[in-house]
């Protein structure tokens, strides 16, 4: 199998034997991982775990602590943490307490305990994104060496052969070309994924909800209990979203969501790309409760970013042979679970244990199968936005407010919207703290 031409690079022919059996003559089996965010690095810290090596490849010239707020929820953190990374985990983020949804007014409809609140051995953290992504690239480079992460190197091409695949590169700066040689090649490179491209030349577009989210992190006093995620009105009209992203709870991450459009196919959008205030403050102008400031907030920021609510329709399946995908290139959701870098972790860590117990071809299929049925009726319960239709009805039965949620919404009705939160983000609590260990022996 071969993925060609996604740059026009003519490939020359490949030696594949030094390879016996999927693993380095003398050597450990090895992974190349296009894409160093938070699933590539992931990958890399649980291969190396599981006794296989592995090299990330990153186009970006530099990994800096670019982005805004994540949230991680229990079974990736506990996943993290059996990878040695509690302790910096703590020390960094949030342990999230509660995810209290109110009216565009700040009353209460709901509020659900989340992490160790809710049961589990593991909190959930609110944390940065580029500095959860520097903890892991932190952790990568202490264990795996600093030759682990190569930076400036453009994925363009993969070509597998009965015993390995080999990589196509090009230099971002210079445009020099090159080649790497390994067992198993792993697209981790986002949702505009280069190696999905390659492996699905018609994979779906974009697809756009026709919700535009502006999302900016201001230094401003901690509200409510200094951990909660609040998420005010709902995304049929405008949603508002802010939790604390600090250890000191000072910063503030926040998300503001407005209904544009029918929604429809996108082309790929810049997730770098700059916002202006002005284009999403007059929506939330007069939004302010007795515990935050809305607008306020949104002007503290010093920086805006702006792009669309996306996802894709779900792959029939990831990858073939020795390559497959991880992550975002695997199963872009709607951000609207806090579930796309917690799947990632998964993803992760379930690839280091389906390669380390059945070898790359065996393995991929094992992964695949395991995390693809995992991943498909998430995507799909974020697109159908379960919490969105009752916080709907709140706002058609008390457009000016209400003074108890009994006021407006019936007990079945809350434990419908209960459930529906649960379904995009809660794994069985029971079923988590007891089962066994992804780690590998």
């Amino acid at each position: 199998m071969a993925v060609r031409g996604l740059c026009g690079f003519r490939h020359c022919r490949i030696d594949f034997r030094f390879h016996i059996r999927g693993r380095r003559v003398g050597g450990l089996m090895h992974v190349l991982v296009i894409g160093g965010g938070i699933g590539g690095l992931t990958a890399a810290l649980s291969l190396h775990a599981a006794g296989i090596a592995c090299t990330i490849v990153e186009s970006a010239g530099e990994l800096r602590p670019l982005g805004v707020g994540i949230n991680i929820q229990p079974h990736a953190v506990r996943e993290l943490t059996e990878l040695g990374l509690g302790d910096r985990l703590a020390a960094t983020g949030v342990p999230t307490s509660f995810q209290t949804y109110t009216d565009r007014f700040g009353s209460v409809i709901l509020s659900l305990p989340r992490g160790r609140a809710a049961g589990y051995r593991w909190p959930q953290y609110s944390i940065h994104r580029g500095l959860l992504q520097m903890l892991l690239l932190e952790a990568v480079r202490e264990r795996l060496g600093p030759a682990a992460v190569r930076t400036g190197l453009c994925f363009e091409d993969v070509e597998q052969g009965p015993a390995g695949v080999v990589a196509f590169l090009r230099e971002v700066r210079t445009g020099a070309r090159l080649t790497l040689a390994a067992d198993v090649l792993v697209g981790a490179d986002g949702v505009h994924s280069a190696v999905r491209a390659g492996l699905h030349p018609g994979g779906g577009p974009l697809l756009w909800s026709g919700v535009r989210m502006w999302r900016g992190v201001t230094e401003d006093e901690p509200f409510l209990d200094g951990a909660t995620v609040a998420v005010a009105g709902s995304n049929r009209s405008c949603k508002f979203v802010a939790y604390p992203v600090s250890a000191d709870r000072r910063q503030i991450n926040w998300v503001a969501e407005v209904k544009v459009g029918d929604g429809g196919e996108v082309p790929p959008a810049d997730w770098s790309r700059e916002g202006r205030l002005q284009d999403v403050l007059p929506h939330f102008e007069g939004w302010r409760f007795p515990w935050l400031d809305v607008p306020g907030l949104m002007k503290g920021a010093r920086h805006v970013l702006e792009y669309p609510m996306v996802d894709r329709d779900p792959l029939p399946s990831w990858g073939t042979g020795r390559v497959t995908l991880l992550g975002d290139a695997a199963h872009p959701m709607y951000p609207v679970g806090s579930n796309g870098g917690s799947q990632a972790v998964l993803d992760a860590r379930v690839l280091a244990r389906s390669l380390a117990a059945s070898g790359p071809v065996e393995g991929l299929t094992a992964y695949e199968e395991e995390r693809r049925t995992a991943t498909t009726p998430l995507v799909l319960a974020n697109r159908e936005m379960l919490m969105e239709r009752t916080l709907a009805l709140v706002e058609e039965r008390a457009p000016h407010g209400f003074g108890d949620v009994s006021e407006v919404l019936t007990e079945e009705e809350l434990a419908e919207m209960a459930a529906g939160q649960r379904r995009m983000t809660d794994m069985d609590v029971r079923l988590l703290n007891e089962r066994a260990s992804w780690s590998v022996v």
